[in-house]
């Protein structure tokens, strides 16, 4: 999903990264495998805050953001097997100026999150929003009006530089949603989404990770514990085997908090054998299939 969702860009940024470390051979249970995760995905967090928006409003350089050459640049910030002690935007290539400040949107988080395969080999990922639980609180013939302002940033400018994501008659903010299809040989392959707030990105990150590079079903995929981190603090789901993950990544140089990481994750794999689906304990959700 492009812009003004960051989900795609930011999910596109952390494997384009990623790419050029053997994930697949650290394997989930090694700390430097999160430590690169982490810090990948801060760096394309500071890409997000810096140039993602309303591609209506504000030229967004979406090619230059996954640029190969631009990616290797960011990855190569990585060869420590520390936490990366400062992080800001880069300078991908465009055509226009690239002359903005950091973003400081509130985000909220309230989303819902559906994968559907029909009887045609017809796919949708497709992931709703109205921002904070209920919405604005307000309803009108049936339907819940949403929160979206807080999406937005409700500073215009910092430092007299405008910020890509302000405030805008008519614009739309910019969200974290990052419906997703994997594309495989030319065909649909996977279909993975989940609701989560910025978090979102990272749950969406994981679950492809999880599946794609260290060979888990899609169920253990969606229910491998979430590590997640944006602007420098590694947050950690409380309560699950991630928290083993706690006093390793603070030798390595991170803030790091327990808590509840609430996604919900749907996600369905097409292969020659049919369909698997799954759906993420944390939340309501469930895998339904018609076959009459």
């Amino acid at each position: 999903m492009g812009p003004p969702s960051s989900g795609g860009l930011t999910v596109g940024q952390i494997l384009g990264i990623l790419s050029h470390y053997p994930l697949s051979e650290l394997g989930p249970d090694s700390v430097r495998s999160w430590q690169l995760i982490g810090d990948a995905s801060r760096l394309a967090f500071a890409d997000r805050g810096r140039y993602m928006a309303d591609s209506d409003f504000v030229p967004v350089p979406v090619e230059g953001l996954l640029e190969a050459d631009y990616l290797k640049q960011r990855a190569a910030l990585l060869n420590s097997d520390k936490a990366l002690t400062s992080v800001s935007a880069g300078t991908p290539s465009f055509s226009h100026a690239l002359h903005l400040a950091d973003d400081d949107a509130i985000e909220l988080p309230s989303t819902s999150h559906f994968s559907v395969v029909d009887s045609d080999g017809n796919v949708v990922s497709m992931t709703t929003t109205i921002e904070n639980s209920f919405g604005s609180r307000l309803m009108v013939r049936g339907f819940l009006l949403n929160n979206e302002l807080t999406d937005f940033s409700f500073s215009s400018h910092k430092d007299g530089t405008p910020i890509a994501n302000r405030v805008e008659p008519g614009k739309r903010p910019r969200s974290s949603m990052a419906p997703t299809i994997v594309m495989k040989n030319g065909v649909p392959y996977m279909a993975v989404g989940s609701p989560g707030g910025s978090r979102i990105i990272g749950y969406v990150t994981k679950t492809l990770i999880a599946h794609l590079d260290w060979g888990m079903g899609i169920q253990q995929a969606i229910e491998l514990p979430h590590l997640v981190n944006r602007f420098g603090t590694y947050d950690i789901e409380k309560g699950t085997a991630a928290e083993s993950m706690k006093a390793p990544l603070e030798a390595a140089g991170y803030k790091v908090t327990t808590r509840n990481l609430t996604s919900g994750i749907h996600a369905i794999k097409i292969d020659k054998k049919g369909l698997t689906g799954g759906a993420d304990p944390r939340r309501e959700g469930m895998v339904i299939s018609d076959t009459q």
